[in-house]
């Protein structure tokens, strides 16, 4: 059985390949290691082998987790759906939030950050299938919620997230990863100033790779299936 440390080592690689492949620069896609529902000891596992952005979906879990892993060198990320009594801790506790898709919970964050900590980088959910049991903005209203959350000084918009229907089919991998890849260029071109497109996870990050991704959320491929 493999370790931690080489999952890693062979996703590492595998974004290298995705770059390559499309003619991107090395080390133009960033790795997010989703550490859900996942123990300290593998945090620590992969600390060591040189990972240090964790992305967590349950606020009270990930907050036991910070508690137990203090001073280490972690870059914390929000990747999961925001109910609006957790805003506070999520404010406060966390460098980054994926998944802000209402201009009220974009309120609170702002609110409720630490005035002694830097702005929240935020990238803005889209549900890009409409599905109304799916979390996101829809895309005609990205253009809306980016304008309110820039009005937020506490906040830092960064760019895009999404998590598109899974697909074992290549190119309609890529398609939802196109789409949010355009909205993002729509924000550039409105003078908006976003640098990130999160996209891409195990199973289809060389998709959301060619499509442009600048991070991708990898969980199983580096701590194994869900327990």
């Amino acid at each position: 059985m493999s370790t931690l440390a080489e999952r890693l080592s062979r996703v590492r690689e595998r974004i290298a390949r995705a770059e390559h492949a499309c003619g991107r620069p090395a080390g133009s896609v960033a790795l997010l290691a989703v550490s859900k529902t996942k123990p300290v000891s593998a945090i620590l596992e992969a600390l060591a082998a040189g990972q240090h952005a964790f992305g967590e979906n349950y606020v009270q879990d990930a907050l036991a987790k910070q508690d137990a892993l203090a001073g280490h060198p972690i870059e914390w990320h929000f990747i999961g759906p925001i109910q609006s009594n957790k805003t506070k801790a999520i404010a406060a506790r966390f460098d980054w939030v994926h998944s802000l898709d209402r201009e009220k919970i974009a309120r609170r964050l702002h609110e409720q950050r630490p005035g002694e900590l830097p702005p929240l980088n935020v990238c803005l959910q889209v549900n890009l299938s409409g599905e109304t049991s799916k979390a996101g903005v829809a895309p005609e209203a990205v253009e809306r919620l980016a304008a309110a959350v820039l009005g937020f000084p506490r906040l830092r918009l960064r760019g895009l997230m999404c998590i598109p229907a899974p697909t074992r089919d290549p190119e309609e991998q890529r398609r939802p990863f196109r789409r949010l890849r355009e909205l993002h260029e729509a924000l550039l071109a409105n003078g908006v100033s976003v640098d990130t497109l999160s996209m891409g996870m195990s199973a289809d990050l060389e998709a959301a790779v060619a499509e442009g991704s600048t991070l991708v959320r990898v969980g199983t491929d580096i701590f194994g299936p869900r327990g």
